[in-house]
């Protein structure tokens, strides 16, 4: 499945932006009123400590939308590593407006730069294999479109956006199908060229979901040995994707069994964000 694309996303970010602003500022920010309306100022917005840098496109979002005087110049692009201390972008503009913005924008720049760390540090850990490791739909409500991009910039792949644009049919959908069988044969019979993937729990299971014709066979919970097994068995007639018991302690091991793709919950469910600060000056 292919990678979000920032040129993709416009209307997603203005979207997101709103929404973080009408949340944030409803009908009005008080406390910026006690500044007068004319005052410029300036700020650099920092990082505390090392991260890759994803989000610029949300900051730059929130900063239109308030007030298009303000000038937001960039020192990093997304996919950027930054040091501890290390300017991201200086503002310039209203006082008013740099205050109402900044915790918006910091909030989509660190909680997106949070994934992209978090991805990059996992990428890191597989370098050197083939293997690919892709994110999942355990994702901030309303943010999916957006931390799915983070996952790109550091590093990491797309798994399937929503239940909408790939079949990943799990042990429940397999009983009320009626087997592996019946359940790939009926997605492809559904919508055909939609990619078809199928969980499975045993070597026995892979033989079937073989059979039938599945796109993708996830490997859900098998130990190494049956997974080195399972990539001799499927011998590239299918995707071999691993889930289930993925750890920063376990993944290189699990990349070295020769499967496709590694599925991590982790990388947007337990995102912790970047440490960001403002610094204004008049």
């Amino acid at each position: 499945m292919p990678n979000l694309r920032l040129a993709d996303l416009t209307a997603e970010i203005e979207a997101n932006v709103r929404r973080a602003l009408l949340e944030d500022i409803g009908s009005g920010d008080i406390t910026a009123q006690l500044i007068p309306a004319e005052r410029l100022a300036k700020a650099t917005i920092i990082t505390r400590e090392g991260c890759v840098v994803a989000g610029t496109a949300w900051v730059d979002a929130v900063f239109r939308q308030l007030d298009p005087r303000v000038a937001v110049h960039w020192q990093v692009v997304d996919g950027d590593r930054a040091q501890p201390n290390q300017p991201l972008f200086h503002l310039e503009g209203p006082a008013r407006a740099l205050l109402s913005g900044e915790r918006s924008a910091l909030n989509f720049l660190q909680m997106l730069s949070g994934v992209a760390t978090r991805a990059r540090t996992l990428a890191d850990l597989v370098e050197g294999t083939q293997v690919r490791l892709l994110d999942t739909r355990k994702t901030l409500p309303g943010l999916r479109l957006a931390q799915k991009y983070a996952v790109t910039c550091g590093g990491c792949y797309n798994h399937r956006i929503g239940l909408y644009d790939a079949f990943l049919i799990k042990e429940n959908h397999i009983a009320a199908c009626g087997g592996v069988a019946e359940a790939v044969h009926a997605a492809h019979r559904i919508a055909p060229g939609k990619p078809v993937e199928i969980e499975v729990e045993s070597l026995e299971e892979l033989h079937q979901a073989l059979s039938a014709g599945a796109d993708i066979i996830m490997l859900d919970e098998l130990t190494l040995d049956e997974m080195k097994q399972a990539v001799g068995i499927t011998a590239g007639k299918a995707k071999l994707e691993a889930s289930g018991g993925v750890s920063e302690t376990t993944l290189r091991a699990i990349a070295e069994t020769g499967v496709d793709y590694i599925s991590i919950g982790s990388m947007t469910k337990d995102v912790r964000a970047v440490d960001l600060s403002m610094r204004l000056s008049l």
